[in-house]
């Protein structure tokens, strides 16, 4: 019987549950999928405290690869035993060994991506590409800042932005991240987040950046504010520190006035064009090398709740793959 880790109320990682279920009955446009790599993100973390809100009970996850086991009869373009991944956050339900999604959910993958690759990668990857190329079009020759380099999204970020030709600063949290923010994508590295702007600024002849990317949320927010040169752009897309403190325009006019936005998945990938399209972009960099996906952690399905724990502490490096 198919397994899946659903959530009965918000808390702790022991709120997570993992039970038999059911899945429902092939609809003319489904898809079963047996998943074979599911990807873990802060937004499951996110949803299972109550940052993100959703109706309870409900499932986690929402980007898995897998193989296709049986589809509707009105379904073109896939049939059983093709590889394919996803990124679905309407019904978040990736924590499964099966499940069955409509069919524009999924994307055919490649030779040369492997699943655990599709799955550490894909909504990671999606969100670089919003980032660099719709939330703001990155060019040759622009310097960027991008706290948690060595994070899920850090790494392939980092790596996109070189390949675009952007000059990339990266900052980590400790020591020990600091080789593999080098390894992927970062020009320059700064360890730890203290006097952020300060010594990004050192390293880029005391002016500041074009645009900051930032993941970490609090702990980085009013450095990174202060990195930028004047009317630059700061994107502040996770909260891993925790959620930013109130702040007023006045506070963007006094330092140059600055840009900020707080872009959403949602916002930027809600249709099956959108993802195709960025999916497209994503696995051509991947299959080139130019996007090397590190797969730091590997866990079992059933121990969710311990890959969120080391997430959310953030001893993870690189991406953590779920495998059922």
């Amino acid at each position: 019987m198919p397994k899946a880790i659903r959530i009965y109320e918000h808390g702790g990682p022991e709120v997570l549950k993992w039970e038999d279920v059911e899945l429902p009955a092939l609809g003319p446009r489904d898809v079963r999928v047996r998943h074979t790599a599911i990807g873990l993100n802060f937004s499951d973390v996110y949803l299972r405290t109550g940052l993100y809100a959703r109706p309870l009970p409900s499932g986690m996850g929402s980007e898995a690869a897998g193989v296709v086991e049986q589809v509707g009869r009105g379904v073109r373009g896939l049939k059983r035993g093709d590889r394919v991944a996803y990124y679905w956050g309407s019904v978040l339900d990736a924590y499964a060994t099966e499940r069955v999604l409509p069919y524009e959910a999924l994307l055919k993958l490649p030779a040369g991506v492997s699943d655990e690759q599709a799955a550490a990668a894909l909504l990671k990857g999606l969100t670089a590409w919003y980032l660099l190329r719709e939330t703001y079009r990155l060019r040759r020759g622009e310097v960027i800042l991008v706290p948690a380099a060595a994070g899920g999204v850090g790494v392939i970020l980092c790596q996109w932005a070189r390949a675009l030709g952007a000059r990339v600063i990266g900052a980590v949290g400790e020591e020990s991240k600091a080789a593999i923010a080098r390894r992927y994508g970062c020009h320059q590295v700064l360890v730890g987040y203290h006097d952020l702007a300060a010594r990004t600024r050192a390293l880029h002849r005391g002016k500041g950046v074009d645009v900051v990317y930032d993941g970490v949320g609090r702990d980085t927010f009013h450095g990174s504010l202060d990195a930028l040169r004047a009317r630059g752009l700061m994107v502040t897309f996770g909260n891993a520190s925790g959620a930013v403190e109130p702040f007023t325009a006045l506070d963007l006019q006094r330092r140059g006035s600055l840009y900020v936005t707080r872009p959403a998945a949602a916002d930027y990938l809600h249709d099956a064009q959108a993802r195709a399209r960025g999916a497209r972009e994503l696995f051509a960099l991947m299959k080139r090398r130019a996007i090397r996906v590190h797969i730091g952690h590997t866990h079992p399905l059933a121990d969710a709740a311990q890959a969120q724990r080391e997430l959310e502490a953030r001893r993870t490096i690189g991406a953590t793959v779920l495998l059922p």
